[in-house]
């Protein structure tokens, strides 16, 4: 879509502070903002959008998705859950690994609408088959140091962090060495590392003293038994020491990767996500996952507030992924990057990874994605799913 935009009437909503001021934003044909302010004259081949008050914000990252679609068994297409539901930026968590990224690079992330980054594999095969055939099938045979770092060093503007799936179904008798040997890589490639916990070993009382500012811990929240910050009061208190020296706490929702009691238990003592990520992929997305906003409405129901929400989709992930967080991010000037949305009264109830229940009456719902000179109206299937009952 090449006309201009004139986006009408929205509230900029930035870290923890919603602008009482109605503003039109003004985007030209090259995808650059030209005006803010109230009240801005329509020009000729401009398209506007009237928002009565929506929110505006900087444009919505989800930093663990799988869409290497045709490469692996378990990958979404980029469009099933990027733009069309506010999602100007995916991250994709591991599903390539040194051996297939060129792949990555050629038909995914150079063809998406969206912003695409990754966060490379620890074994050489990624995801071809995910849970079926370990990437570390082969042991230590499965990491290449010299392969993994020339990856690296040839996708820099792709590639910004290391992930390794710390759970035994992965990492079989290997352990923690699987851990140490990621780490390494990280701290050479000057990445952070990403780790997906879950069923031990290794065990995460383990892997979290391992970690250093700005690496990150998905599937904080899971409920896996011996995996999880709740049942132990020594895990959670390296958790909460961890978070505090700076290592990320990211949802990483998933099929099988979010615990609403476990959320509630961290959340009453003070241990709350950094970043809110949905972990979709092909058996996550009928359900219980479905699209980013569904995770959001879901950390509402909990106890975060909206603002608190809304960082952890925007300048939270920026950040792991090393890019740019200006503050005055809404001026003329600068790349278009927004995601238009509202807070719907609504009333049903949605289910976490472990089939419990949580009443969803706040429901964080898109209505407009921007980045650049493209532009998408947005939906939630989730919204529309669970809402008709099908």
């Amino acid at each position: 879509m090449n006309d201009m935009l004139l986006i009408r009437n929205v509230l900029a909503l930035e870290k923890n502070v919603i602008r009482q001021e109605l503003t039109d934003v003004l985007i030209g044909e090259e995808g650059l903002v030209l005006q803010v302010g109230a009240g801005i004259n329509a020009p000729d081949n401009c398209r506007e959008h009237d928002m009565k008050g929506a929110f505006i914000s900087r444009g919505w990252v989800d930093m663990h998705t799988h869409i290497y679609h045709g490469a692996t068994d378990l990958s979404l297409l980029p469009e099933q859950i990027g733009m069309r539901t506010g999602v100007t930026c995916l991250v994709d968590c591991g599903s390539a690994g040194e051996a297939n990224f060129k792949g990555f690079r050629r038909y995914i992330a150079e063809q998406a609408e969206e912003r695409i980054f990754a966060f490379l594999n620890l074994g050489s095969i990624g995801l071809v088959a995910c849970n079926r055939v370990s990437e570390l099938v082969m042991g230590y045979r499965s990491v290449d140091f010299d392969r993994i770092l020339k990856v690296i060093s040839e996708n820099r503007s792709l590639i910004r962090g290391i992930k390794i799936r710390a759970s035994q179904v992965i990492t079989g008798d290997l352990g923690i060495e699987c851990v140490r040997l990621a780490k390494k890589l990280a701290r050479i490639s000057g990445l952070p590392l990403i780790a997906h916990v879950g069923e031990p070993p290794p065990l995460l009382d383990e892997v979290l003293p391992l970690l250093e500012k700005g690496d990150v811990i998905t599937h904080a929240f899971n409920g896996k038994s011996g995996g999880n910050i709740m049942e132990d009061p020594l895990t959670f208190a390296l958790a909460k020491e961890a978070q505090s020296r700076g290592v990320v706490m990211d949802v990483g929702h998933g099929s099988a990767s979010f615990s609403f009691e476990v959320a509630r238990f961290a959340f009453e003592k003070g241990l709350v996500p950094d970043v809110i990520s949905s972990d979709l992929h092909c058996h996550s997305f009928a359900g219980p996952v479905f699209d980013l906003p569904t995770t959001l409405s879901k950390l509402i129901a909990l106890g975060m507030s909206l603002e608190d929400v809304i960082e952890c989709v925007t300048i939270a992930p920026r950040r792991v992924l090393s890019e740019s967080v200006n503050e005055n991010w809404l001026v003329p000037g600068h790349h278009a990057d927004f995601t238009v949305f509202t807070v719907e009264s609504v009333d049903f109830q949605t289910l976490d990874s472990m089939g419990s229940e949580l009443q969803i009456r706040k429901f964080i719902l898109p209505q407009l994605a921007v980045l650049g000179a493209n532009w998408k109206e947005c939906k939630s299937r989730g919204l529309e799913l669970l809402t008709t009952g099908n």
